[in-house]
C-alpha cells in the first residue's frame, strides 16, 4: 500500500526535536514520533490515524545510548543483549518479539509506547468503512465500540507490548521530555486505561529512555508468552516473574496482552508471599492473577481461552525462577 503524503523532521538533540514538537503545536499541526517505524509505518500504509508530520528521534544522541541500568528509547531490539549487559529477564523478552529482521529495526521506546490493537481498528482503510467505523477510529461519525456495543466514552483496545511486564517487575523508570521540561516516572505509572490514549504522555513529550533501580540484577526473571507462531505474532497473553532468589517477600509478577495496559499484580502476589506453601501456592497464585485479568475478544485468541492460558504461563514463569 502507498504511504500517505507527511513531512518527516530529523533532530538532532533533544532541544530540537522538543522545539520542533513545540512549533507543531503552536500551528495546531497533528504530528507522531517515529523510532523504529515498525509499527508507525504499517500503521500509515494502512491509513490508521496517518499524521502530517512525523518527528524522528533517530538522530538524538541520548535516545541512541546503552548501558547496564539506562536503555535510550532508540536502542533496537537486537542489541538487548548479554553482551551488551543488559538484564537476563530484558534480554529473553526481547528475543521472543517478532522474527530476527523485524528486531534489528524495532526499538525499545517503540515496544514501550506501542499503539494498543483490534479486531476493528487494525484493518485498512477500505475494510473499515465497508463495515462503519469503531469507537477508536470513528472519522469524525461518533461510532459506537464493536467490542462493547452501544457505548463509545472508552476504547477496549489491547496492548500487546512484550518489554513493558518485564521492565515494570523489575521496577524501571521512564524518562519523558517535552515543552515543559523532563519528567521521571514508574513505568507502572506510565500507562492509562484507555485503548486510545494508551499512556500519560502530554502533548509534545516523547520518552527518551527507561532506567533500571541499582539492585535489579539481582533479581531473577522469566518470561511466558502466548502467541500464534514461534516468531513474528504480537503476544496474546504474556506473564513476567521476577524475585531475589529465596525471598518471597521481593516476588513481582506482571502482565501484558489481556487488557488496554500492561499492569503489576502486586495485591494478589502479597495474598500469598507471606505464607508460602512449597507445592500448592504456585497453584492458588496462578489462579489468583488468572481470576484477576479481564480480556476482551478484540485478538486471534479467544478472551476465555487467553484468560485460561495465564494460569499455565504464571506456573511456568514461577517455576522458571526457583519457586516451588
Amino acid at each position: 500500500m502507498l504511504m500517505p503524503p507527511f513531512t518527516l523532521h530529523h533532530p538532532n538533540t533533544v532541544d530540537e526535536a522538543v522545539g520542533i514538537a513545540s512549533q507543531l503545536l503552536e500551528q495546531q499541526e497533528d504530528f507522531d514520533w517515529v523510532a523504529g517505524g515498525t509499527d508507525v509505518v504499517p500503521n500509515y500504509k494502512w491509513r490508521i490515524n496517518p499524521k502530517p508530520h512525523v518527528i524522528s528521534l533517530a538522530n538524538i544522541p541520548e535516545a541512541n545510548q546503552i548501558s547496564q541500568y539506562e536503555i535510550g528509547c532508540m536502542t533496537k531490539l537486537s542489541q538487548l543483549t548479554t553482551e551488551n549487559k543488559v538484564h537476563p529477564l530484558i534480554v529473553e523478552a526481547a528475543s521472543k518479539i517478532a522474527s530476527s529482521l523485524v528486531r534489528k529495526s524495532a526499538t525499545v521506546g517503540g515496544n514501550l509506547c506501542l499503539d494498543t490493537r483490534c479486531f476493528w481498528y487494525n484493518q485498512s482503510e477500505d475494510w473499515r468503512r465497508s463495515i462503519d467505523w469503531c469507537h477508536k477510529a470513528d472519522c469524525g461519525t461518533g461510532a459506537d465500540c464493536r467490542v462493547i456495543p452501544n457505548q463509545n466514552t472508552l476504547c477496549v483496545a489491547t496492548y500487546q507490548g512484550d518489554l513493558a511486564p518485564n521492565f515494570m517487575a523489575l521496577g524501571a523508570k521512564v524518562s519523558l521530555i517535552g515543552p515543559d521540561g523532563e519528567r521521571t516516572i514508574l513505568l507502572e505509572d506510565f500507562y492509562q486505561l484507555d485503548g486510545m490514549k494508551k499512556n500519560v504522555l502530554q502533548p509534545g513529550e516523547f520518552m527518551l529512555k527507561v532506567s533500571l533501580p541499582a539492585d535489579a540484577f539481582e533479581y531473577d526473571g522469566s518470561y511466558q508468552k502466548l502467541r500464534l507462531r514461534e516468531s513474528w505474532d504480537f503476544p496474546e497473553a504474556g506473564i513476567s516473574a521476577v524475585w531475589k532468589k529465596g525471598d518471597y517477600s521481593t516476588l513481582k509478577i506482571a502482565s501484558t496482552a489481556l487488557e488496554s495496559i500492561p499492569k503489576t499484580h502486586d495485591s494478589q502476589v502479597g495474598e500469598f508471599a507471606s505464607s508460602w506453601q512449597n507445592g500448592t501456592t504456585i497453584s492458588q497464585l496462578s489462579d489468583a492473577i488468572r481470576k484477576s485479568v479481564k480480556p476482551v475478544n478484540n485478538t486471534a485468541l479467544p478472551p476465555n481461552y487467553r484468560k485460561s492460558v495465564v494460569r499455565i504461563l504464571t506456573k511456568r514463569a514461577l517455576k522458571n525462577i526457583g519457586c516451588e
